[in-house]
């Protein structure tokens, strides 16, 4: 299967200190009329892969759209007036980079290597408190089974069948982070997986707003 995926990378007049979610609530602010901005409706929140993904990457505010979410970024394309808002402070944006590019995703009989570039959450309030008391090897177990859940939920969201068993290996230490203020227990490291993902897509909780970000670090091996 391919998707399309559209990559904005914004640099401003100084560094931006903001997170993925803080770039996300300007956009979602300044676009309310785009749910696929702010995954949000008049019924409530929409629970369906976000198709429009916002992350600090090197120091810069990154908007990843997919499918759908292409084609939305390409219409509100400089239509933020060159600036953007976070926590009260103005940032000039001097220089606007995008690329649009049909890649390749699903299942595949290489094993690839992934670096989570940003946080991965992968694990609920309620895994963790269970995690913290686990052996060694049932922290491994349950960490792989959960990258494994992440791809097939992400691919449910993406209409691609999983016709087969995802094999998903992590290599990953506790990193903390946080999340609307609260303190959250987050991974990074290296997700090995028999799966081909485009760069900077994510995967796990909360991904709209830059958590588990993936980018490729190694070819393909058998």
């Amino acid at each position: 299967m391919q998707l399309k995926i559209l990559i904005l990378t914004l640099k401003s007049d100084r560094k931006i200190t903001a997170s993925g979610a803080q770039v996300r609530g300007f956009f979602a602010t300044k676009f309310n009329e785009y749910a696929l901005l702010h995954q949000h409706k008049a019924s409530g929140f929409i629970y369906k892969y976000p198709l429009v993904q916002y992350k600090i990457i090197e120091g810069r505010p990154t908007i990843v759209g997919i499918n759908e979410g292409t084609d939305l970024l390409a219409e509100i394309y400089n239509k933020y007036n060159s600036k953007i808002t976070i926590k009260d402070v103005v940032y000039e944006i001097v220089e606007q980079n995008i690329s649009i590019k049909q890649e390749e995703f699903g299942l595949s009989d290489k094993i690839h290597i992934y670096e989570y570039i940003t946080p991965w959450f992968g694990l609920s309030q309620k895994n963790y408190s269970l995690f913290k008391n686990m052996r060694k090897e049932e922290k491994q177990d349950l960490l792989n089974r959960t990258a494994a859940a992440n791809i097939l939920s992400m691919s449910k969201g993406l209409e691609y069948v999983v016709e087969d068993t995802i094999k998903a290996c992590v290599d990953v230490k506790i990193r903390k982070s946080s999340l609307k203020r609260t303190q959250i227990m987050a991974f990074v490291g290296k997700l090995h997986v028999n799966f081909i993902i485009p760069d900077y897509i994510g995967i796990g909780k909360s991904v709209s707003r830059g958590f588990g970000t993936l980018k490729q670090i190694k070819e393909q091996y058998g």
